[in-house]
């Protein structure tokens, strides 16, 4: 994984906010959480990293995990009832397992929202985390291709 990215904002502790790299206020997040949704979000980020080993923490938009590799892959976000995984650039993906269940509207982003006792598949999961960073890397050299001309 690589370094991440470090916060700029301050705040209340309780929001998660505060000086320290993105990956200490995500460990932060999860230990705060310290339920089932805190084991969740530490599960996909542990999927998301062996599925990209390159992947950049980020924090954003005053405490929300975020996954980035030639741009943002996904977010995890919690609430009380759900862990929303939300994938910047979803509605372009191959879902074949049909993991995308929430935001399914929009014509940019698509979510999975994980509930309690929800099981993950994980090699699904990292399929579509994979394809989300082939889709951001290939839009970025086709960005610098046709900037090029």
């Amino acid at each position: 994984m690589k370094k991440a990215a470090t916060t700029l904002g301050k705040g209340d502790p309780k929001e998660g906010q505060g000086e320290g790299s993105a990956s200490e206020l995500i460990d932060a997040r999860i230990n705060e959480l310290s339920d089932w949704r805190g084991e969740t979000l530490a599960r996909i980020r542990m999927l998301i990293q062996q599925a990209d080993p390159e992947v950049v923490e980020e924090w954003k938009w005053r405490g929300v995990p975020v996954w980035s590799h030639a741009g943002i892959i996904c977010t995890g976000e919690t609430y009380k009832s759900a862990v929303k995984m939300t994938f910047a650039k979803g509605a372009s993906l191959e879902d074949p397992s049909r993991l995308f269940n929430s935001s399914l509207d929009g014509n940019t982003r698509r979510a999975i929202d994980f509930h309690e006792g929800d099981r993950i598949d994980e090699d699904a999961l990292k399929a579509l985390i994979r394809a989300a960073v082939a889709l951001n890397t290939s839009s970025r050299a086709q960005k610098r291709t046709n900037s090029g001309r």
